[in-house]
C-alpha cells in the first residue's frame, strides 16, 4: 500500500509538471507577436506582404500545434494578391520533443488559392518562392550557399479545397483547377540523401482550360524512392477532358513500377481510352490498351510500346524517345486493318474549303514539322480514308529541320499497285509528290478520289509535281511538274464520238453543236495516251492519242487546277465503220476529222463539236484533194504525150 500511494505520489507530480509546463506555454505563447516577426521576415527577405487576419492558435493534445487561419501572401514588391488560405495547421507528435527531436504528425491546409503568372519575358512571378537568384539578387560579395539538406518526416498530410490560375501571358492562356485535393499517409523524404517513401498518395483535380473541363485522379498505395532503387505497387491513374458533348478519358494501371532516381520501368500498363463525340458515327468508341513504358530522366530518354483493338482493328505501336527536348523519337506502327471513314463525321455535300471568320480562306500551318526528329516505319493491312481503299502500305518517315520526306512508300490500290515519295517542308509550305502507279484502275479511284466520273480504263499513272503556298487553293495554283498516263481498253464518258459522227452528216452545214455531259455516253478506246506540262497549276497537253477499231482521236489543250476547269480541242477521225459504233452513214465519214472542243469548270463541263471549222478543214483538204487530182492529171497527160512524141521520133 505504501508503495501505491509513492507511485500515486510521483504520478501526481508528473501530471502537475505537465500541467505548469503547458500553462507556462500557453503564457508564454504571443500570437500577434509571432504574427509580427513573420511578417517582418516575409517582407524583408521576399519583398512580400503577408497578412495572417486570424490570431495563431497553440493547442497542446493530442499533439502540439499551431494553427493560422485567414493568411494572404501578395506579389512580389506589389499589393495584389498572389495566395491565400482559409486555414492551415502544423501538428507535431509531443513526445519526441522530450527528445529535441521534431515528428510533423499533419499539416492540413484547407482553402488554398493562387494564381501562377507566366510572364510575357517568360519569368514566372514564383522565381522568387522557388529559390531563383536571378528573382532574388545576393547581397554584393557574398559567397555563395550551398543548399540546406532537408528532412521531412510527416504522418499525414491534407490539401482540400485547393484552387489554382495558371496564366500564360505568351500564349494569351488561362487554365483554372477549381478543385484539388491531395493527401498522403506517412512521408519521409531527405533531399541530402535524395531518398523518399510516400504511404497511400491520393491526388485529385478538376479544372477548366477554355470551354473545357478537365479531370485527373491519381492513387499510389505505396511508393519508395532512391538513386540506387525505387519501386511500388500497383498506381491507378485516370485522366479526363469534357466539353461540348464530347469528351476523352484515359483509365491506366500501371503494375511492376520500379527504378531509381534517374529512370523508371512499368513492366505492365492496362487500362482503356473512351471517347465520346456527337459528330462520330457511333457517338462513342472504347480502345483497351496494354503495354509497357520505360524513362532514363538522366539521359532524356523514354521507350513505350502499346497495343489496342478496337471494332476489327488491331493496333500496335513502339515508341523510342532518344531526346526529349527538342523531341527525337522513333517508331514502328503495325495495324491490320483500318477504316478511317467509318470513324470521321461525314462531310457535307458541296463543302467549300474552311473560310475564317473575315471570309478568307483558313492557312495550312505546317508549324508543327518545326522542332521535332521523328524517324519510323508504317506497315497497314488495309486502310480506308477520304473513301480511298488502299493495301499493303509500307512506309517510312523521316522529320527534321521541318521537312517530312515519305519514302519509300508504295502500297496496293484499285486492282494496281504504286510507289514513290512523299515531301513536305515546312519552310516556305512546300510539297512534291512523285509517284508511279501501275495497272491501276482509273475510274474507281477518280470516283473515290475525286469525286469524278470521266474515264474508264485500266494502266499507268505518273506523277512528278511540286507546290507552295499558304492555302489549298494557293497550292492548286502554285502546281507545276509533269503527269503522264497509258490506259487500255477503257472509254472517255460523258459523250458518244462514234453517235456523234453519225449525226454529222445531218447537221452540216448548222452552227457549232454544244452539249452537256453526259455520263450515260461514253466513247469506247482500246489504248489511250497522253503526257503533261505542268506550270502555275496548270496542266498542258499536245499529244493525245486515242485508238478504238472505229476513231482516232488527237488533241492538245489545258487543264487549269488552280481554276478548276479546261478547255481542250479533240479532234476525231472515223476509221472504219460498224453497226455498233455508226452503221453505214459512219462509213460515208470515214477519214473526216471532227474537232470537239472540252471546256468548262470540272462540275460542268460540255462538248461542243465545232462545225465550222470541221468543214473549213474538210473543204481544205477538198481543195488539197484536187490540187493534187489535177496534178496527178496533167502529170499522167504529160506522160502520155512524151510517149507519143517519142514514138513518132522513133517512126513508129
Amino acid at each position: 500500500m505504501k508503495a501505491l500511494r509513492i507511485v500515486g505520489w510521483v504520478v501526481l507530480a508528473v501530471v502537475g509538471l505537465l500541467a505548469v509546463a503547458v500553462g507556462a506555454l500557453f503564457a508564454l505563447f504571443d500570437g500577434d507577436k509571432i504574427k509580427a516577426e513573420i511578417s517582418r521576415t516575409v517582407l524583408e527577405q521576399k519583398q512580400r506582404t503577408l497578412v495572417i487576419a486570424g490570431k495563431p492558435q497553440l493547442s497542446v493534445w493530442p499533439d502540439v500545434g499551431i494553427q493560422l487561419d485567414g493568411v494572404t501572401l501578395s506579389e512580389r514588391g506589389s499589393s495584389t494578391e498572389f495566395a491565400a488560405l482559409q486555414s492551415a495547421r502544423v501538428s507535431v507528435a509531443v513526445m519526441p520533443l522530450l527528445s529535441k527531436q521534431v515528428q510533423v504528425r499533419a499539416l492540413d491546409v484547407t482553402g488554398l488559392k493562387a494564381t501562377l503568372i507566366k510572364r510575357k519575358d517568360g519569368s514566372l512571378n514564383i522565381a522568387d518562392l522557388l529559390g531563383d537568384p536571378s528573382a532574388q539578387p545576393a547581397p554584393a560579395n557574398a559567397p555563395a550557399q550551398p543548399a540546406e539538406p532537408l528532412k521531412i518526416d510527416v504522418a499525414a498530410i491534407r490539401i482540400a479545397d485547393a484552387q489554382l490560375t495558371w496564366r500564360d501571358e505568351q500564349a494569351g492562356s488561362t487554365t483554372n483547377i477549381n478543385n484539388l485535393s491531395l493527401s498522403t499517409g506517412h512521408l519521409q523524404a531527405d533531399t541530402g540523401a535524395k531518398t523518399a517513401n510516400i504511404e497511400k498518395l491520393s491526388l485529385a483535380i478538376k479544372g477548366q482550360a477554355g470551354a473545357d473541363g478537365f479531370s485527373l485522379a491519381l492513387d499510389a498505395p505505396k511508393l519508395a524512392l532512391s538513386p540506387a532503387r525505387s519501386s511500388g505497387e500497383a498506381v491507378t491513374l485516370s485522366a479526363g477532358v469534357q466539353g461540348s458533348g464530347r469528351s476523352a478519358m484515359l483509365k491506366l494501371v500501371l503494375s511492376g513500377v520500379e527504378g531509381n532516381a534517374d529512370a523508371i520501368r512499368i513492366s505492365k500498363l492496362t487500362g482503356s481510352l473512351d471517347l465520346a463525340h456527337p459528330d462520330m458515327p457511333m457517338k462513342q468508341l472504347s480502345l483497351p490498351l496494354n503495354g509497357s513504358l520505360q524513362v532514363n530522366l538522366a539521359q532524356q530518354s523514354a521507350a513505350l510500346a502499346l497495343a489496342t483493338k478496337f471494332d476489327e482493328s488491331n493496333i500496335a505501336t513502339k515508341l523510342n524517345v532518344a531526346r526529349f527536348a527538342p523531341l527525337s523519337l522513333g517508331f514502328d506502327l503495325d495495324i491490320d486493318q483500318l477504316n478511317v471513314d467509318k470513324y470521321l463525321p461525314p462531310k457535307p455535300a458541296g463543302e467549300a474549303p474552311a473560310k475564317e471568320a473575315a471570309g478568307k480562306e483558313a492557312p495550312i500551318n505546317l508549324a508543327a514539322l518545326k522542332g521535332p526528329t521523328v524517324q519510323g516505319n508504317i506497315r497497314i493491312g488495309s486502310l480506308q480514308v477520304a473513301k480511298l481503299k488502299l493495301a499493303q502500305i509500307n512506309a517510312k518517315l523521316a522529320l527534321a529541320g521541318g521537312k517530312l520526306d515519305v519514302a519509300p512508300l508504295s502500297m496496293k490500290l484499285y486492282e494496281g499497285s504504286t510507289s514513290g515519295s512523299v515531301s513536305v517542308n515546312a519552310s516556305g509550305n512546300q510539297m512534291a509528290l512523285r509517284q508511279n502507279l501501275q495497272g491501276v484502275s482509273i475510274n474507281p479511284l477518280m470516283k473515290d478520289l475525286l469525286d469524278k466520273d470521266m474515264l474508264e480504263g485500266r494502266g499507268n499513272i505518273t506523277l512528278d509535281v511540286n507546290t507552295r503556298g499558304e492555302t489549298v487553293s494557293a497550292f492548286k495554283k502554285a502546281l507545276d511538274g509533269s503527269a503522264a498516263l497509258a490506259l487500255k481498253d477503257g472509254a472517255i464518258k460523258g459523250i458518244n464520238l462514234a453517235q456523234s459522227l453519225r449525226d454529222v452528216k445531218a447537221k452540216l452545214g448548222q452552227a457549232d453543236s454544244t452539249q452537256a455531259a453526259n455520263a450515260s455516253q461514253k466513247t469506247d478506246f482500246s489504248e489511250l495516251t497522253a503526257s503533261f506540262k505542268i506550270a502555275n497549276g496548270v496542266a498542258r497537253n499536245d499529244d493525245l492519242s486515242m485508238k478504238s477499231p472505229f476513231i482516232r482521236l488527237g488533241g492538245a489543250g489545258d487543264i487549269d487546277v488552280g481554276a478548276g476547269q479546261m478547255n481542250y480541242l479533240a479532234k476525231a477521225t472515223m476509221v472504219a465503220s460498224g453497226e455498233g459504233q455508226g452503221g453505214k452513214d459512219a462509213n460515208q465519214l470515214k477519214g473526216l476529222t471532227v474537232p470537239v472542243r472540252l471546256s468548262g469548270p470540272f462540275e460542268a463541263l460540255s462538248y461542243k463539236i465545232e462545225f465550222g471549222a470541221m468543214l473549213e478543214d474538210a473543204t481544205k483538204a477538198k481543195v488539197e484533194e484536187k490540187k493534187q487530182e489535177i496534178k496527178t492529171k496533167v502529170e499522167d497527160a504529160v506522160k502520155d504525150k512524151a510517149k507519143d512524141l517519142f514514138k513518132g521520133l522513133l517512126g513508129k
